[in-house]
């Protein structure tokens, strides 16, 4: 099986970011925080911002998130939910679906 590197996959959603004011810096593509798919299930994510340097705590911003495991959450998102973002216990913001990249992900609504 080749692996092949997380920010060199294909993403795995489109999301608009917005960060609280817990975060107290501002971060760029590739910064790696948790994100909680599932309600009381952590997984790491790599983001990607579409068109800006960084993002500062309290800004939105649109772009992507490719997930260390995404075969583990299959069926698990559908557009508009809400994923939580975490440095560990802390929420410092929330990524909100636009679009399903993976179809392993999709959730299918009977």
């Amino acid at each position: 099986m080749e692996i092949i590197a997380l920010d060199e996959r294909t993403p795995d959603v489109e999301v608009e970011f917005k960060f609280n004011e817990i975060k107290t810096r501002s971060v760029t593509s590739g910064y790696r925080p948790h994100h909680e798919i599932i309600f009381g299930s952590l997984t790491t994510g790599v983001h990607n911002y579409y068109g800006v340097e960084s993002v500062n705590p309290g800004e939105t911003a649109i772009g992507t998130i490719t997930f260390i495991l995404p075969e583990e959450y299959p069926n698990s998102l559908y557009i508009g939910q809400k994923i939580n973002i975490c440095e560990g216990a802390r929420i410092v913001g929330v990524a909100r679906v636009i679009k399903i990249l993976n179809p392993i992900m999709q959730k299918q609504i009977p």
